[in-house]
């Protein structure tokens, strides 16, 4: 605009009402707000003193009366940043001349607004004014916050040692003024228990007042508000049940991304910029930020993002949202780690492979049995005709057999309840809703007994699914259903600890998606919570049909779908190109028509979008009536390059109709052009388009002539280009009828005799053990007191009695003859501990001595020191949990060790550079007790 007045006027006045203020209220803003004399001013960066002015544009002022911000306002032509030093020195005379707190900075040229609170963090581009309450809340937190360095964690609700750390980590960014962070977790070690302690200690320290938990699906909404219950009960939470509009008086927040999207576009109750202090990304990674990123763009707040995707394989853009380098998230915690742990943390998985041999080969001639052949040739079928490949089956052809076969082989093979006749808790990864519903029709005719209970299909559109009682708490808290048959809406973040099979029924291409799904069985089932339908839980299962670990191994990091050029996108292109071709052919008249409908759709764009709001200088271009008239070859560039990609925020439309719009679109510029091929093919299109609404319907009935008549040669070789609009006006918002006949029948469906051409499981781990830890010991254990009742040597140490080293001997020698893994040296390692003898195991075995593993003894003093030492910064933690695995590694440690690699990775000079003198002596005395 010409000058700041207007800018004023016109632009900030406007912001700050949307934000609450009345500027016309001198209770609440001040215009031209007299600072101190010129002889007091300092100097501005253009030289003049800031006296010959003695004016601040705007102060915002509390319920008090008092200045709680400056405002400095440019002209739109102007850089805002030039009005960064004015309006600090402004805040400074401020609270100069009123004795009081310094007020928070603002400085903007309209368009852009910059958010300083000087002396705390540096300036920042945000999306909107404050609200006074806002503003009195950000005054509170600043004067009231204690020094996060205090601050103790509650460690019942996160207290294992990566926990911590975790927190830790945080916490001292936060008090070195960072605000994104980024927690790399695997799936089952506690994030969000985590992200909890972590907000307890921020509200307790008084860093935060409110915090929204961002979530992808409803299913996790609930899952998240029952653990903010559970451990933080007295904090406010939204929703309550039933509660669907925003409420603005509670402390935790949980939403999924769409309602937030939703209520941040919210021309009439959008929440603040300001609203929340801290906000937390559940699953962070590049699909959620490319279509959700804008909420987190919007709200001026701590960022922390929480992901269970393996660092090695994380986008590079999810690392640059979080500000972190390529591969160094703010902590991570892998599931190897977890795994690895002593006690472990998570629960180790054995992969069964099966593959069918239509799978394998597909369905045809040469792989349909000749039983089958002769059916088909009675049934008059032509047999030639059936040829799919394998990767068809569920795509483009079914074949009941085949979901059968899987059905039962996962009935034989699955890890079963403690009765061993039904499977445990078990997660289906189908395919498709259809496919998902085939699959539950097999379990039911092959297992009728159970009525219809055994497994069911959760989808996330089924309200059923949802709240006490649904589908997913049946599933959580009953005996039955035993089998959860999911499209993807169980894929991620349920957190159910009873699963002990998954059964891959359907090919993953995505890393990411893959390790969520295998973490739906990671989490361990402690033993004072296993349900009477529960198997103990060592281990789980996963029953892959598709190759999909073959693939990972063959291409680890997977493929992630191509990003695609969203609807309205294309749709505009394709009016900026017939406008342009308009011009090039002298059809005034249509290029006129187009560019209204432009201007129109331009108009429409959600003013509260943070990416419309971060356009609006170039969308003030395109206001003005000279910007069209005449619309310039610059002009059409300009749209293409500056405009166009903004619709990619439009997503409150009809689809359909849209879909429809820009197929009509494209052929009006064919035919514009005398492209006539491409017309051709175009309408053709159009026509089976049109061919499928249903005229049973009524609304649709009304067009019958119009639908007709689109359906012949004539009416494509005669229309004009009013006739397309009218095309579209009339059939665009009947499109979501159609039925579309052309598919409706789905995939081709048979019901062909298959067999299995593999199955195999596939060995995981260093020693690639043919047993697992729990089956050996259980093996041993059911040996030795097998053999008790009728071996003397036994006897002797069941009854409490000293036996030789000759005895001890032929002792180990009866056991190995009795099974040849039955060794000194097997039993080490299953049992951890490096040092006990022959003998103590078995003293261990009969119940008469508890043999506490020398990883166990070290786990548990290295966890009782940090309890002790509840102030521990994030290196010293750090070292501490490398201290450990040193120990488990290497059985025992010398002070110089302490001195050295690796230890020198967390500090130069080990252990002198991380502790004070006392922390090392107390450290050395905890190695010397373990190692004695």
């Amino acid at each position: 605009m010409s000058n700041e007045s207007a800018t004023r006027q016109q632009i900030i006045d406007h912001r700050l009402k949307e934000a609450g203020w009345n500027v016309r209220d001198r209770t609440q803003v001040v215009e031209e707000f007299t600072l101190a004399k010129a002889s007091e001013m300092q100097v501005n960066e253009d030289s003049v003193p800031f006296g010959t002015r003695e004016l601040s544009d705007y102060v915002l002022l509390g319920k008090n009366g008092k200045p709680l911000a400056v405002v400095e306002a440019k002209r739109t032509s102007k850089d805002a940043e030039l009005g960064r030093e004015q309006a600090k020195q402004y805040c400074n005379n401020i609270q100069r001349r009123n004795g009081g707190e310094l007020p928070f900075c603002f400085y903007t040229n309209g368009h852009e607004i910059y958010f300083w609170s000087i002396g705390e963090a540096p300036p920042q581009l945000v999306h909107g004014f404050p609200t006074r309450q806002d503003l009195e809340r950000l005054l509170h937190i600043r004067k009231n916050k204690n020094p996060l360095v205090d601050e103790l964690i509650n460690k019942d609700i996160a207290g294992r040692d990566y926990q911590i750390q975790a927190i830790r980590t945080v916490m001292e960014g936060i008090s070195k003024c960072r605000r994104q962070f980024l927690l790399v977790m695997a799936t089952g070690t506690g994030k969000t228990r985590t992200c909890i302690a972590l907000v307890d200690a921020l509200m307790r320290a008084g860093y935060v007042q409110r915090v929204l938990f961002l979530v992808d699906r409803i299913a996790l909404r609930g899952q998240a508000l029952d653990a903010f219950k559970e451990h933080i009960p007295d904090e406010p939470r939204w929703p309550e049940p039933g509660e669907k509009s925003i409420a603005t008086d509670r402390r935790i927040y949980v939403a999924t991304y769409p309602t937030m999207l939703n209520i941040v576009r919210d021309e009439e109750n959008s929440l603040s910029p300001h609203f929340f202090d801290m906000v937390i990304v559940d699953e962070s990674h590049r699909s959620i930020y490319n279509t959700y990123g804008e909420v987190l763009d919007y709200f001026h707040s701590i960022i922390l993002g929480l992901t269970a995707t393996p660092r090695d394989v994380i986008d590079h853009n999810t690392f640059a949202v979080f500000h972190c380098e390529d591969g160094l998230p703010s902590f991570a915690f892998s599931y190897d780690e977890a795994i690895n742990h002593v006690p472990p943390y998570l629960c180790d998985f054995r992969v069964l492979k099966i593959k069918t041999k239509f799978q394998d080969e597909g369905i045809s001639k040469r792989t349909i049995s000749l039983e089958d052949q002769k059916r088909l040739i009675l049934e008059g079928k032509d047999i030639e005709e059936i040829v799919y490949e394998g990767t068809d089956l569920e795509k483009k052809v079914t074949n009941h057999a085949t979901n059968a076969l899987i059905v039962k082989e996962f009935m034989e093979e699955s890890i079963k309840d403690p009765n061993g006749v039904l499977p445990g808790k078990t997660i289906f990864f189908c395919m498709s809703v259809a496919h998902a519903r085939r699959i539950e029709r097999i379990f039911d005719s092959l297992y009728p007994e159970y009525k219809g209970e055994l497994a069911k299909v959760m989808v996330s559109d089924d309200p059923r699914v949802y709240g006490k009682g649904g589908l997913l708490d049946q599933f959580t808290r009953s005996d039955m259903p035993r089998v959860a048959i999911s499209v993807d809406m169980l894929d991620t973040g349920i957190d159910v600890r009873e699963i002990v099979n998954l059964v891959f029924a359907k090919p993953v291409f995505s890393y990411t998606k893959f390790w969520q799904m295998i973490g739906r069985g990671t989490r361990l089932l402690e033993s004072n919570k296993i349900k009477a339908w529960c198997p103990e839980k060592d281990v789980f299962q996963i029953i892959d049909c598709w190759d999909n670990f073959d693939y990972f191994q063959l291409t680890p990091k997977g493929k992630e779908p191509k990003p695609q050029v969203p609807l309205p996108v294309r749709l505009v292109g394709a009016r900026i190109d017939k406008i342009e071709a308009a011009q090039v052919l002298g059809q005034s008249s249509v290029a006129d028509k187009e560019i209204a409908a432009l201007r129109g759709q331009i108009a429409a764009l959600p003013g509260k979008s943070v990416s419309i709001m971060e356009s609006k200088a170039n969308l003030a271009k395109c206001e003005a009536d000279a910007f069209w008239l005449p619309l310039t070859a610059d002009g059409i560039a300009f749209l293409r390059h500056a405009v166009q990609p903004l619709f990619r925020v439009v997503s409150q439309v009809d689809f359909k109709a849209m879909r429809f719009e820009k197929d009509v679109l494209e052929a009006s510029l064919a035919q514009l052009k005398g492209e006539k091929e491409k017309y051709a093919a175009l309408t053709e299109s159009l026509t089976a388009q049109v061919s499928e609404l249903p005229l049973s319907v009524n609304v649709v009935a009304q067009e019958a002539g119009l639908i007709q008549k689109a359906q012949t040669n004539h009416y494509w070789a005669t229309i004009t280009d009013l006739g397309f609009d009218d095309l579209v006006k009339r059939l665009g918002p009947l499109m979501h009828y159609r039925d579309g006949r052309g598919s409706s029948d789905g995939p081709a469906k048979f019901n062909f005799a298959d067999v299995l051409t593999a199955k195999e499981y596939v060995e995981f781990g260093p020693e690639h053990e043919s047993l697992s830890i729990a089956q050996y010991r259980k093996l041993v254990e059911e040996k030795v007191n097998e053999l008790t009742a009728s071996n003397p040597i036994l006897q002797k140490i069941r009854d409490g009695q000293n036996v030789t080293d000759d005895e001890a001997e032929d002792l180990a020698t009866q056991l190995h003859e009795e099974h040849p893994h039955i060794t000194l040296q097997l039993l080490r390692r299953v049992y951890h501990h490096q040092r006990a003898s022959f003998i103590r195991f078995i003293r261990h075995i009969l119940g008469i001595e508890i043999l506490e593993s020398f990883p166990d003894t070290v786990s548990k003093s290295i966890d009782q020191f940090i309890a002790e030492h509840p102030t521990l910064n994030s290196h010293q933690l750090q070292f501490l949990r490398l201290l450990r695995d040193f120990l488990i590694e290497r059985g025992g440690i010398e002070k110089r060790d302490l001195i050295q690699a690796p230890f020198t990775v967390i500090h130069p000079s080990g252990i002198r550079g991380i502790f004070s003198p006392k922390e090392i002596n107390e450290i050395l005395a905890l190695t010397e007790s373990l190692v004695a």
